[in-house]
């Protein structure tokens, strides 16, 4: 793949609780996807290529919380 590379991980932020996450990073931008295994609930951020991974991998989390807790509120309210 030129210019193209990828990583996979596990990242388990509590004992109970693993994320899946995946790095893409093309030309000067980086992909990083987060996977919840469980309700298999995925998303993903893009930033520079050349940012922190670490900084990438928290935004992804991040966002990856959010979601999820809008899933559980909008489920509360009789949503879908």
């Amino acid at each position: 793949m030129d210019g193209v590379e990828a990583a996979a991980g596990r990242v388990s932020r509590a004992p109970q609780r693993e994320v899946l996450l995946e790095f893409t990073v093309v030309g000067a931008f980086a992909k990083v996807s987060a996977i919840d295994p469980v309700s298999k609930v995925e998303v993903s951020i893009t930033g520079p290529a050349l940012a922190d991974r670490a900084a990438l991998e928290a935004a992804a989390v991040r966002k990856l919380d959010y979601v999820l807790k809008r899933k559980v509120l909008k489920r509360k309210r009789g949503g879908k």
